[in-house]
């Protein structure tokens, strides 16, 4: 009797939506940021699921706040995902 799905080749959506432990490749869905401060233009590397309020080394604003999951990006931030820090 052969298999309703394959299970050596899921689909893109169905590995991004298991847990972390779950997926066929192991690997976390955190992932470090740099993010830009709106005021003062410098670059602070931020942990994306941030337990902390991160404030701007230069100008002390609010750049992002703790959910319960993700950290919220504060209004007029930018954000690339940091490539030094990644594990492939």
């Amino acid at each position: 009797m052969p298999l309703a799905k394959d299970l050596l080749n899921p689909s893109p959506e169905e590995e991004r939506r298991k847990c972390k432990l779950k997926r066929l490749v192991q690997q976390p869905k955190s992932f470090f940021m740099d993010v830009k401060c709106p005021g003062c233009y410098k670059i602070t590397t931020v942990f994306s699921h941030a337990q902390t309020v991160v404030l701007c080394v230069g100008c002390s604003t609010v750049l992002c706040q703790p959910t319960g999951g993700r950290a919220r990006l504060t209004e007029g931030c930018s954000l690339q995902q940091d490539h030094r820090t990644s594990s492939r």
